[in-house]
């Protein structure tokens, strides 16, 4: 089958190949970096609702929404990681019935530890395993790739 060809949902075979290399890609790299981090002891689901939570406050309805989750599952996420003293949550001030959930200063400094590491350890793999002109590439491959999370 030739580049050209399409397949029956008329997407090119490269473009196929392309999707399942970078889905194999991002796995490993998501292993590696939880390796790098240390996030061992929390789950991966654990380590994405802190994630979430860096850049703010949310109800643990808009984490699940945007985990694509059960409320109930992030409602249980959360009361683990509030045991673990790495959130805090309090009442919404617009809607009493709700929890708003932020990170602890714990969970602020888990989440700077673990991203310290993983840029330490992504920097220094960079530098020893791809020459400058590999880098750039890289580079310009990620510029690329970032269209496919632009709204």
């Amino acid at each position: 089958m030739s580049e050209s060809t399409q397949n029956p949902s008329n997407i090119s075979v490269s473009a196929a190949r392309a999707a399942q290399d970078l889905r194999g890609l991002v796995s490993r790299l998501r292993r590696r970096f939880q390796e790098a981090s240390g996030s061992g002891e929390l789950t991966p689901s654990q380590v994405a609702v802190l994630s979430r939570l860096r850049d703010g406050e949310a109800s643990a309805s808009d984490i699940a929404a945007v985990e694509r989750v059960r409320p109930q599952a992030i409602a249980a996420t959360v009361a683990v990681l509030g045991e673990r003293g790495l959130v805090e949550r309090r009442p919404d001030p617009d809607d009493r019935r709700r929890q708003l959930v932020s990170l602890s200063p714990a969970g602020r400094d888990y989440v700077a530890g673990r991203s310290h590491a993983a840029q330490e350890w992504l920097s220094a793999e960079l530098e020893e395993n791809f020459t400058e002109q590999e880098r750039q590439t890289v580079l310009t491959a990620l510029g690329l790739l970032e269209r496919l999370v632009r709204p």
